[in-house]
């Protein structure tokens, strides 16, 4: 049987959020934390669903004191530039969920950008830290 190549697991992952089976996801990632490493590629999707089961993931994961949250941050850093707004309040809001030690300098960036909604939850970072 050939190896899955990491295209269609990438789809598969999506799929699965979609579908809200965010415990198999979180089993995955927990099993490899290499997976969290994909983390942006996963939320930078056009299906809601999706992206909503990217912030339920990590809620998830953290409730399970998954000690390699940090390694999506990466991952996200590229979808802060992004011209799209929802997407960058998306993996601002994942990044706030991880609470790495790169939040602090991330939000206070975050908190000049040209979006009301994206200051509002940079500043709403801010106050809980």
């Amino acid at each position: 049987m050939d190896a899955v190549s990491d295209e269609e697991l990438l789809k598969v992952i999506k799929d699965f959020l979609e579908m809200g089976y965010v415990d198999n996801i979180a089993a995955m990632f927990q099993q490899d934390p290499g997976y969290l490493e994909w983390t942006g590629a996963v939320l930078d999707d056009e299906r809601l669903n999706v992206r909503l089961g990217v912030s339920v993931l990590f809620e998830e994961l953290q409730a399970r004191n998954c000690p390699d949250l940090n390694r999506a941050a990466g991952s996200l850093q590229p979808l802060l530039e992004s011209e799209q707004p929802l997407l960058r309040g998306e993996a601002l809001s994942v990044l706030a969920i991880i609470n790495g030690p790169e939040l602090r300098p991330i939000a206070e960036r975050m908190s000049s950008d040209d979006n009301p909604q994206i200051r509002e939850i940079a500043a709403d970072i801010l106050e809980s830290l």
